[in-house]
Parts: structure tokens; C-alpha cells; sequence
């Protein structure tokens, strides 16, 4: 497929920003959050989640022919895993919304609105990985992995934003907060590589021969019936070389999971080792979630991919 750099952006800020409020959200329950300076720290990290989750809305506007229907994309709420997501992330702000605002005044009933942020929360990753998942004929993407890899991923991502943050103004959290992102920063990285692992076993299900009907073993296409290129050509294939590929996988998986984690390993990381390993891991997911679309291989590909 060709990946879409709005749809890419949308994935990996809002996957952030869940995985950061589900931090902050960890630190309130374990008893952090007491002290009106705590409370003001709970209400700016829920601040910067819905920046990151309002950032990721933006971007998506940018992949739609006609940003001015977008509320149509909430129709299919039935049937379209994309209509819930559409539905469930402006939920999703708006209950983190008022936690954070919860937190700022002072007010009772933090935790409770927290379940409820939680449980829009975990909705929306299930939503956003099964618009992948659902797609039976990409065979890469039809896995319970996609689900549990866009869990993971957000998670470790938004922890290790959480470290950061915490480096500003909850100094005392840093040390967990650090060795959870580390953790779950590993655990996503053995997650993805299971994904790699199948998805280099899988084998097409369909050939040239069985969709024409032709049991002939050296049947070549010579032509795709038209000189120039076409939608089918632009969008659901990257054009990029099998090496090209390769070293955009070793690239994110070294700057996604492997350096993140490194940097994350000190039991007291400073804020600047801290800062470093946010940006380090935003740059390797971005290339991550592209190498996701890229990989995903169309069927129609059998027949426009030869002259691509």
C-alpha cells in the first residue's frame, strides 16, 4: 500500500497521547496527585494528551478529498470500525478533558472519570487497529498482532513521554515512569518482531494463474493495457525497492524500540536523556507506521505491481 503521511501522523500522536494519559492515570491510582501541585501536574500531562490526540484529528483532514463531509465518516457507526474511531476519539478528548479540568479545580471524583477515560481509551486502540485487522485480503495486517502491536506501541510511546514530562514537573516519578517505558518499550518491540516473523512466512493466496484461470507455470504479464499511471498505480503500491524496505525495518526498529530503550535503562535517566529518547522513538515510530502501510501488499498488486 501507499502510505499516507496524515493517516500516519494521526496514528502515532493519538496512540501517544492515550498511552501518556494512561501513564498519568497509573501515577494518580498508585497515590500521586494528593497536593494541589501534584493535581496542577495530572491536569497539564491531561492537557498535552489532548493536544497530541487533537494534533492526530488535524493531520487526518489532510487525507480526506473532502475534509468539508468529514462528519460523514461517522455514518457507518454499524458496520465501519473507521466510523467508530471517528466517533470514539473526540469521546476519548472530551472525558480526558474533564479529568484534566478535575485535577486543575480541585475537585472530587477524579478516579471515577479516569475508569471512564480508560475505557474509551482502550476502545479507541481497538477501533483504530481493527480498520487494519478487518481487512481480511491484506493478510499482513489481518491479525490479532495489528491489535496488540497498536496497543503496545502507544502505550510505550506515551510512558516514555510521561517520563519526560515528569522530568518538568513531577521529579519524583521519573525513576517508575522511566523503567515502565523501558519495559513496555521491549515488550512492544517483541510484539512488532512477531508481527515481522509472520509476516515473512506469509505466502500469496492467489497467483497470476488462479485469476485467469490459466494452470500454465510461466504465464508473464507484458502489459497492464495503458502507458501512464492510474489511481491503482499511485495508491496501493509504495514504489520503493525490497532494499530500500529493509533498511527502513532496521531503522525503526533501532530507533522505535532498541536505542528508546537504552536511553530509558539508567534508574535515574536525566532530562535530557529523557527528551532525547521522546524524540528518538517518535522518529522511529513514524518510520515504523510507514513500513506498516508499505509492507501491506494488495492482491491487485499481482497485476499492476510488474509495471509500477
Amino acid at each position: 500500500m501507499q502510505p499516507a503521511f496524515s493517516v500516519i501522523f494521526l496514528t502515532v500522536l493519538i496512540g501517544a497521547g492515550q498511552g501518556l494519559f494512561l501513564a498519568l492515570f497509573s501515577c494518580e491510582l498508585s497515590g500521586f496527585g494528593t497536593g494541589q501541585g501534584e493535581r496542577l501536574a495530572l491536569a497539564q500531562g491531561g492537557g498535552l494528551a489532548i493536544l497530541l490526540s487533537a494534533l492526530g484529528l488535524v493531520a487526518s483532514f489532510f487525507h480526506l478529498g473532502r475534509p468539508e463531509r468529514a462528519w460523514r465518516a461517522a455514518a457507518m457507526w454499524r458496520t465501519s470500525w473507521l466510523s467508530r474511531e471517528v466517533i470514539v476519539l473526540p469521546m476519548f478528548m472530551a472525558i480526558c478533558a474533564g479529568w484534566a479540568l478535575a485535577h486543575a479545580a480541585g475537585w472530587a471524583g477524579t478516579r471515577l472519570i479516569g475508569v471512564l477515560a480508560v475505557v474509551v481509551c482502550l476502545a479507541l486502540f481497538v477501533c483504530t487497529a481493527m480498520i487494519y485487522a478487518s481487512l481480511k485480503f491484506l493478510q499482513e495486517w489481518a491479525s490479532k498482532l495489528t491489535l496488540l502491536n497498536y496497543l503496545l506501541i502507544g502505550t510505550a510511546s506515551g510512558t516514555t513521554l510521561a517520563a519526560a514530562f515528569a522530568s518538568f514537573t513531577a521529579p519524583r516519578l521519573v525513576p517508575a515512569l522511566a523503567l515502565a517505558a523501558c519495559l513496555l518499550t521491549l515488550v512492544a518491540l517483541a510484539g512488532r518482531a512477531a508481527s515481522l516473523v509472520r509476516n515473512a512466512r506469509l505466502k500469496p493466496r492467489s497467483t497470476i494463474q488462479s485469476a485467469i484461470g490459466v494452470r500454465n507455470p510461466v504465464v508473464r504479464q507484458r502489459s497492464q493495457g495503458f502507458m501512464g499511471g492510474s489511481y491503482n498505480t499511485r495508491e496501493f503500491f509504495h514504489g520503493r525497492s525490497a532494499q530500500a524496505l529493509r533498511s527502513i525495518k532496521w531503522f525503526f526498529l533501532a530507533a522505535g524500540f532498541v536505542l528508546p530503550a537504552v536511553l530509558l535503562a539508567s534508574l535515574d535517566p536525566t532530562r535530557g536523556v529523557l527528551l532525547l529518547s521522546v524524540v528518538v522513538q517518535f522518529a522511529g515510530l513514524i518510520a515504523e507506521r510507514w513500513f506498516f502501510f508499505a509492507q501491506a501488499n494488495h492482491p491487485q498488486n499481482l497485476y499492476y505491481q510488474a509495471v509500477s
